[in-house]
C-alpha cells in the first residue's frame, strides 16, 4: 500500500513554536509531507509565521485575551481552546475525509477521540503525566494531582489505535501499566536538524560561557541550574550564564540575586534560526532537568551543534558519560558545578565530547529517519482498521 495519505496532525499548543512539543510536531509534519502525503496541522490560534510549508495549517479562530505560549495545562485550554480544536477537526474531517489522525500529547489525544470516529488515531506520547503534571501550578492540591496523573497515563492511551513513544522508558511504562499493547506501541525518538547547526563551535581558550536554551517551566530545573552556576561562579568570576528563552526570567530573579549571580546572567530572545550562532559562541551547554521520560529537544540541539554538555542523569537520554557528555546525579548541584568547571578547563576533553555528540546526532537522529518510521506506523494502523 503506497497511496498518499490524508493526515490530520493535532497540535494542541502554539504552532510553530521554539520548544520541544511544537518542534517535534513541526518536523514530523514537514518530513511526512515531503514523503508525498497530504498533512493538515490542526492547531491553536497562536504561533510563528511559516514560509511556504509543505503542509497546511488550520487554526481555531482568535481567542481574545489569550496569548499564553508557555507549556502546561490551563483551565482555558481544557474548556475553551481544546473544544474549539475538536470542533475544527470535526469540520475538517467532514470536508477532507482524513485517513488517519496523528494526535500529539494527551490534549491532542483527547481532541481527536472526541472529534472523529471510524478512522485510526495514532497517539504520540511525548512524556508521562505522572512525572510532568505535578510540576505545574494548577491551583489544586499536589497530592490530588499525583494520584490523578498515573490514572490518566493508564487510561487515556487506550483511546488510540497505535501509540508512538518518544523513548523506551515511555514505551515500557505504558505497556507494563496496561495502557497500550506491546505490539501496538512503537518507539520513535525525536530527530534534529543537523544541517541547521553548521556554524563551527567557538570553544576558544578564553571562552567562559555556559549556555541553556529552552522555556523556563518548573520541570526544567532552572533553580538547580542557578545554584550550580553560583558554585561555579564563586570559583571562576569570569564565567557567565547565557539563558536563551522566550519565557520571563522574573520568577527566578530573587534567587539569582540571593545567590549573587544575577549580574552574571545574560538573557537572550532568539528564533530557532538564530540559535546555532549563539551555541557556537558559547563554551559549554547545560541541561538541568532532573527527569525526562523522553529526550529533551535542547539536548539533541546541543549534540547536533557539537557542544560539550553537562546534564543530570534523569534527562540525559542518549548521552554517555565521558563519551558524548558528562552526566551527574540528579539534583547534585555541586557535581554539576564540578563538571562544568572540568569542561571549561579541559578544552581537549570538551572538544572530544562535543565531536562525539555531533557524530551520534548525525548518525541516529535525522527527521527523515523519524518520518519513515512514522509512516510505517500509519500504514499498519490503517491496514488493521480496514
Amino acid at each position: 500500500m503506497t497511496d498518499p495519505l490524508r493526515i490530520a496532525m493535532i497540535a494542541a499548543c502554539p504552532f510553530p513554536w521554539p520548544r520541544g512539543t511544537p518542534i517535534r510536531i513541526h518536523r514530523i509534519a514537514e518530513a511526512v509531507a515531503r514523503r508525498g502525503h497530504a498533512v493538515h496541522v490542526v492547531t491553536y490560534h497562536l504561533g510563528e509565521d511559516l514560509a511556504d510549508p509543505p503542509f497546511v495549517v488550520h487554526r481555531i479562530r482568535d481567542v481574545p485575551g489569550y496569548r499564553r505560549t508557555d507549556p502546561g495545562p490551563t483551565v482555558r485550554k481544557l474548556f475553551q481552546l481544546d473544544p474549539m480544536l475538536a470542533g475544527l477537526l470535526r469540520r475538517l474531517h467532514h470536508k477532507i475525509r482524513f485517513d488517519l489522525v496523528h494526535a500529539h500529547h494527551y490534549e491532542g489525544l483527547l481532541v481527536a477521540s472526541h472529534a472523529v470516529r471510524g478512522i485510526p488515531i495514532v497517539y504520540d506520547a511525548h512524556t508521562l503525566l505522572a512525572s510532568e503534571l505535578p510540576t505545574y501550578p494548577l491551583g489544586v492540591p499536589r497530592g490530588w494531582i499525583r494520584g490523578l496523573a498515573p490514572w490518566l497515563d493508564r487510561h487515556l492511551p487506550r483511546r488510540a489505535d497505535r501509540v508512538i513513544a518518544v523513548s523506551e522508558a515511555i514505551r515500557r511504562a505504558l505497556t507494563t501499566r496496561g495502557a497500550s499493547a506491546i505490539e501496538r506501541t512503537h518507539v520513535i525518538p525525536n530527530g534534529v536538524e543537523c544541517e541547521h547547526f553548521t556554524v563551527e563551535r567557538g570553544t576558544t581558550p578564553d571562552g567562559c560561557t555556559v549556555i541553556f536554551t529552552g522555556n523556563l517551566a518548573p520541570y526544567q530545573g532552572v533553580n538547580l541550574m542557578l545554584e550550580a552556576f553560583a558554585l561555579l561562579h564563586a570559583r571562576r568570576a569570569d564565567v557567565r550564564l547565557m539563558i536563551v528563552t522566550d519565557s520571563p526570567f522574573t520568577p527566578f530573579e530573587p534567587l539569582a540575586q540571593r545567590l549573587g549571580v544575577l549580574a552574571a546572567v545574560d538573557l537572550r530572545r532568539a528564533t530557532f534560526p538564530q540559535q546555532p550562532a549563539l551555541l557556537a559562541a558559547a563554551t559549554v551547554a547545560v541541561n538541568p532537568r532532573i527527569r525526562c521520560d523522553g529526550i529533551p529537544q535542547k539536548l539533541l540541539n546541543y549534540m547536533a551543534a557539537g557542544m560539550p554538555i553537562v546534564s543530570f542523569e534523569g534527562s540525559a537520554g542518549p548521552l554517555r558519560h565521558d563519551v558524548t557528555g558528562l552526566c551527574v546525579p540528579d539534583g547534585a548541584t555541586a557535581a554539576m558545578a564540578d563538571a562544568l568547571e572540568r569542561l571549561l578547563t579541559d578544552r581537549a576533553l570538551a572538544r572530544a565530547l562535543g565531536d562525539a555528540a555531533r557524530d551520534q546526532a548525525r548518525r541516529e537522529f535525522s527527521w527523515d529517519q523519524v518520518a519513515a518510521r512514522v509512516e510505517q506506523v500509519y500504514r499498519e494502523a490503517i491496514a488493521e482498521a480496514r
